[in-house]
């Protein structure tokens, strides 16, 4: 019989996966209820964004002018709040004449992170990187060496305070945190029980708690005539604070990798911290990513709560500088919008960069 051909018909050519246009369909418009949504506050943009940028932009006041801020009251912003007071609210009571400093030493660590965070410098000399970093942060912060004047820890504030208070306090209570999380699932019971008790006390009471008592009870406890600086005391409370919270997150992952994995691992003799350091942490670690990252946002965020034994981070600072200013008093929103800027840029690269190791375990795992 004969055979009649029949031709396939054109089927439409392949989306394209990759571009602008790809990530508006996929993120924008991938339904209706997305479609919705984006329509709906694409609407809200457009009924807003004209006062805001007439407030925020077009009629804001940007010289360090009280007379024509206060003209401009209620239309437009006053953003020479933020130029008059911004070395105060960046350093807080650090002498004036001697903030390159604190700047140059902001600069150093937060270079620091940003290296600590790239793949090349993941080597074991980025260890002593830091020791190099840390004794040079606090020699440019403390002076009494290299011709360098002596500045009163009581006298450090503002952006350098904050960062050194969260870079310290998740430095250290990352390892104590491991060890806390492994000794709760110890089978000793007397170290089971230390570390039960630690966390449930230290998790029972809020962080400004725990900063009352290191600053104005713990020095009760010590000899007469001892001190330990405040500035230390402080550490030492949020990162045991930190570590608390942040062992759980561990033991979470710890708890989540299958038993048949320390099965083989006991078959194979590997000792137990061997197992824990070749096998199990790598993994826990691993799942937990997201809920390090937050833990570690929310300590940067909760260094505002120093204020209470006198230390002036970023939030304090700007209290000090506009609470003795009746003529910039008024204009506190606009200062909080200045240092919500610099909270929300440390929060989201903190964010992004989660999301990228999150990306690169992701892409260990795919076969």
């Amino acid at each position: 019989m004969a055979q009649t051909f029949t031709p396939i018909a054109a089927r439409p050519s392949p989306v394209r996966t990759t571009g602008a246009l790809a990530w508006i369909r996929r993120n924008l418009f991938a339904d209706w209820r997305s479609t919705i949504t984006t329509v709906f506050m694409i609407g809200l943009a457009l009924y807003f964004l004209p006062a805001l940028w007439r407030w925020g932009l077009a009629g804001a006041v940007f010289g360090a002018d009280p007379d024509a801020c206060q003209a401009a009251r209620g239309s437009g912003a006053c953003w020479g709040v933020v130029t008059e007071k911004y070395r105060i609210i960046l350093f807080g009571r650090y002498p004036f004449e001697e903030q390159w400093r604190p700047l140059l030493a902001t600069s150093l660590m937060v270079g620091g992170l940003v290296l600590s965070c790239i793949r090349w410098f993941w080597k074991p000399w980025l260890a002593i990187l830091w020791v190099g970093i840390l004794a040079v942060f606090f020699t440019l912060m403390g002076g009494g060496s290299f011709g360098l004047s002596e500045v009163r820890t009581d006298l450090w504030g503002g952006l350098p305070l904050t960062v050194m208070l969260a870079t310290l306090s998740i430095f250290l209570a990352f390892p104590i945190a491991i060890l806390v999380a492994l000794g709760r699932r110890s089978h000793l019971p007397a170290i089971r029980s230390a570390c039960i008790v630690y966390i449930e006390l230290i998790r029972g009471v809020p962080l400004i708690s725990v900063l009352f008592m290191a600053s104005f009870m713990f020095p009760l406890f010590m000899p007469q005539g001892m001190s330990i600086d405040v500035l230390v005391r402080v550490v030492a409370g949020i990162t045991l604070f930190a570590a608390a919270y942040m062992a759980e997150i561990i033991r979470g992952g710890l708890q989540a990798i299958p038993k048949g994995q320390l099965e083989a691992a006991d078959t194979l003799g590997l000792s137990y911290w061997q197992t824990q350091r070749k096998i199990v942490l790598p993994q826990a670690l691993s799942m937990v990513v997201p809920s390090m990252m937050n833990n570690f946002i929310s300590i940067f965020k909760d260094t505002s709560l120093v204020t209470i034994v006198s230390l002036y981070e970023l939030t304090g600072a700007l209290a000090l500088a506009l609470d003795s200013d009746v003529e910039w008093r008024p204009f506190k929103i606009e200062a909080y919008l200045f240092i919500t800027l610099i909270y929300f840029t440390f929060c989201f690269a903190m964010s992004r960069y989660s999301l990228w190791v999150e990306k690169q375990l992701s892409a260990s795992k795919a076969r």
